[in-house]
Parts: C-alpha cells; sequence; structure tokens
C-alpha cells in the first residue's frame, strides 16, 4: 500500500513539473510575441519619421536642433541591437518625436499642410499603438517573472536556465526630458 502512496506521489510531482515547465515556456514565449507586437511599432514609426522630417524641414529652418535629434534618436533606435537597447533607443526617440510634434504647434503654415496634417496623425496612432504594445509586454513579462521567482516553480525555473525578462521602463534620463517642455526659438 505505502508503494502505491509513493508512485502515485511521485507521479503527481512529475505531472506538475511538466506543467510548471510548460507554463514557464508558454510565458517565455508569450513574452516574446509581446516584444514582436512592439517591434511592428516600432518599425512603422521609424519609417513615419524620416518622412515627417523632410516634409516639416523647409518649414522649420530655425528649429535644427529638434530635427537633429529626431533624426539621431532614430537612427540610433533603427541600430538597436539588444532589447535593453531598443527600450532605451526608442524612450529616446519618443521624446524626441513629442518634441518635433510640439515644436510643430508654434508653426500654423506647417498645420496647415495636409501631407503634415496625415503624417502627424499617423505617427500619433502609431505612438499610442507603441504605448498599448509596451503596456502589454510589461503585463507579460511581470506575469512570466512572477512564475521565474516564485516557488516551487522557481525550481524548475532554474533547473532549466530561464531568465528574469527587461521590462520596458524610462531611465532617469529619458524620465527627464520627457518631464521638460521643448525649447522653442524663432
Amino acid at each position: 500500500m505505502t508503494e502505491y502512496i509513493v508512485l502515485g506521489l511521485v507521479i503527481l510531482t512529475v505531472f506538475y513539473a511538466i506543467k510548471v515547465y510548460n507554463d514557464l515556456v508558454s510565458g517565455r514565449n508569450s513574452v516574446e510575441n509581446a516584444w514582436r507586437q512592439i517591434d511592428v511599432q516600432l518599425k512603422r514609426r521609424l519609417d513615419l519619421i524620416p518622412n515627417l522630417v523632410e516634409t516639416v524641414k523647409g518649414f522649420m529652418a530655425h528649429e535644427k536642433d529638434v530635427l537633429t535629434q529626431v533624426t539621431k534618436a532614430r537612427t540610433r533606435a533603427y541600430n538597436a541591437g539588444s532589447r535593453s537597447e531598443a527600450i532605451e533607443s526608442n524612450n529616446l526617440l519618443s521624446n524626441a518625436t513629442a518634441n518635433l510634434l510640439a515644436v510643430m504647434e508654434n508653426y500654423p503654415d506647417i498645420k496647415s499642410q495636409d501631407s503634415v496634417s496625415d503624417l502627424t496623425e499617423e505617427l500619433t496612432t502609431t505612438e499610442n499603438k507603441v504605448a498599448f504594445a509596451r503596456q502589454h509586454y510589461n503585463d507579460v513579462t511581470t506575469s512570466q517573472n512572477n512564475n521565474i521567482q516564485q516557488f516551487p516553480s522557481n525550481l524548475i525555473a532554474s533547473l532549466f536556465k530561464f531568465a528574469l525578462e527587461d521590462l520596458w521602463e524610462l531611465d532617469d534620463t529619458t524620465r527627464k526630458a520627457a518631464q521638460d517642455a521643448p525649447k522653442v526659438s524663432f
């Protein structure tokens, strides 16, 4: 009788370990999928920004610094290798783009152009999609990180070398830049 109880406990433990492992794999795949959704929106934004910069360049001759910031931030985001670099560089790009849009508000000639209006609307919509995708990514990543760190699933996670995932966070420089108002010069 004791053998059956021990055998039953071993079988339950094995099935539980398999379930935990499968949950960890599913979580890792969900994090990867959420990252890919962000990647799609970031790519779309990277494609829109040069068109916007070229369209407004003639109107904003005095705002070369703003245009240069956007261009440099876009290049850095485009060349980001790791997730950490992508997060940091895209935070900077978001700030530079927000500054550009804020400065553009001071130029009525720009606002009256249909092409600029269309690009601005498309960029704003894309920024909203990026924000939603980041929120979803952080939710999925937090759930996965909880599974990796909580007992007893942490035993299976460490056994199979599941690593904690990076959350999309603003660093101090980006947080400060987001709070500062853009400088407008004429």
